[in-house]
């Protein structure tokens, strides 16, 4: 029997509705800790630091015009008819251009974590309130498990 394209294409694929829980694991999506979104968030943050002062080739030893000793040096080749004068502003233009891209990574990824440490936080304050009774003493949980069923 010969299978036709689609019956082919059908049979391998592959479809994934959860993952099993690794060894230990809880079985929940994810799970993280307050001390583990502060430490990432920080690493971006001086990450961002050290790579905006280290890795801008475009203005490391710039003249009265602005332009780096890259820029320089491609443009002076340029004027003495090489090609690896436009090889060259071509290599530094895709470099800062990609520097800037995990520039903004890094101060996404640091802005967003401590977004979400405080937002956590915020709303653990506001569930705190929510399961007291009104004269401010906690439930007990009994009176809990009713809000969970």
């Amino acid at each position: 029997m010969v299978a036709t394209a689609g019956e082919r294409r059908q049979s391998a694929a592959v479809r994934l509705n959860q993952a099993e829980p690794g060894p230990g694991g809880s079985g929940h999506d994810l799970v993280v800790a307050q001390d583990d979104l502060g430490a990432v968030g920080s690493e971006a943050f001086r990450l961002h630091g050290r790579l905006r002062k280290g890795a801008d080739i475009a203005a490391a030893g710039g003249d009265r015009s602005g332009a780096g000793s890259t820029a320089q040096a491609a443009r002076e080749l340029s004027n003495h008819n090489m090609t690896m004068g436009a090889e060259l502003s071509t290599t530094l233009s895709v470099w800062d251009s990609q520097v800037k891209t995990v520039l903004q990574m890094c101060a996404h990824i640091s802005n967003h974590l401590n977004y979400s440490k405080k937002s956590h936080a915020r709303n653990e304050e506001q569930i705190k309130a929510s399961m007291r009774h009104r004269d401010g003493s906690t439930m007990s949980v009994s009176e809990i498990s009713k809000y969970v069923k």
